[in-house]
C-alpha cells in the first residue's frame, strides 16, 4: 500500500480541530501528524513534520492562516506541501487572497466529510480545488467589477509564448474544469491535455493549477 497523506490541522478552535482529525484518521489513506492552534504554530509544524496537505483556517491569532500560507508555500524545503484553506467566510476575496499565497484549494467548513476528504486527496496529488459554488462567486466578481489586473511586461510575455491551445485550455482551468471535461470540451484525450497543462505551468512559472487560475485571472484572460 501506498503511504498514508500525512495532514496537518490549523485552526483556532480546539472543537474544530478535534473534529477534522476524527473525520480524517476515520480513513486509512490519510495520517493527521499533527495540530496547530494558530498561524505561527502552523508554519513551525509544516517546517518540523513536512505534512503533505495543511488544512489552514483564515482567522487565527499571531498570524492569519492567508500569511501562514504564505510563508509554507514560499519556503523551497516545504515544496511538496500543499495547503488546502478551509473557511466559514465565502468571501470573494479571501478565494483571490488564498489562491494568491500558493494554496492549491479552497473549501468551505460546511462541506461533508467525503467532500473534505476528497478535498484532501486531490490537494495532495498536486491539483487545484475550488468548490464549484466559491468559484462561480469569484468568476462573476471579476466578470462584475472588472477586477482584472493590468499584468506586467513579464506576465505579458508568458500569456505570448503561450499557443492558441495553449491559452484556450488556461482560461478552461481557470474556470474550473478537470482534464476530463477540458478534453471533452475540446475532443481531445485527459491524457493530452495534461501534457497541454504541463507545458503551460513552464510557460508561466507556476507550480501547480491553482497558480494557473491567479495567472489567468492576473494576466485578464478570464
Amino acid at each position: 500500500m501506498a503511504d498514508p497523506i500525512r495532514v496537518l490541522i490549523a485552526d483556532d478552535q480546539e472543537l474544530i480541530r478535534s473534529g477534522f482529525k476524527a473525520i480524517l484518521s476515520a480513513y486509512p489513506d490519510l495520517e493527521v501528524v499533527g495540530a496547530a492552534a494558530d498561524g505561527r504554530q502552523a508554519v513551525e509544524l509544516a517546517q518540523q513534520l513536512r505534512p503533505d496537505v495543511v488544512l489552514m483556517d483564515i482567522r487565527m491569532p499571531q498570524l492569519d492562516g492567508i500569511s501562514a500560507t504564505r510563508d509554507i508555500t514560499g519556503n523551497p524545503t516545504l515544496a511538496k506541501t500543499h495547503v488546502l484553506v478551509l473557511t466559514t467566510f465565502d468571501l470573494d476575496q479571501y478565494v483571490y487572497d488564498a489562491l494568491e499565497a500558493g494554496a492549491s484549494g479552497f473549501l468551505l467548513k460546511d462541506a461533508d466529510p467525503d467532500e473534505m476528504v476528497r478535498a484532501v486527496r486531490v490537494v495532495a496529488a498536486g491539483d487545484a480545488l475550488i468548490q464549484p459554488s466559491v468559484m462561480r462567486r469569484l468568476v462573476q466578481d471579476f466578470a462584475a467589477q472588472g477586477k482584472r489586473r493590468a499584468g506586467s511586461a513579464e506576465q505579458q510575455q508568458r500569456v505570448d509564448d503561450l499557443t492558441d491551445r495553449e491559452r484556450e485550455i488556461l482560461v478552461l482551468v481557470a474556470r474550473g474544469l478537470s482534464n476530463d471535461q477540458i478534453g471533452q470540451e475540446l475532443f481531445i484525450s485527459p491524457a493530452t491535455v495534461k501534457t497541454h497543462i504541463a507545458r503551460i505551468m513552464g510557460k508561466t512559472d507556476a507550480h501547480d493549477r491553482a497558480q494557473l487560475v491567479v495567472f489567468a485571472y492576473e494576466a485578464g484572460l478570464v
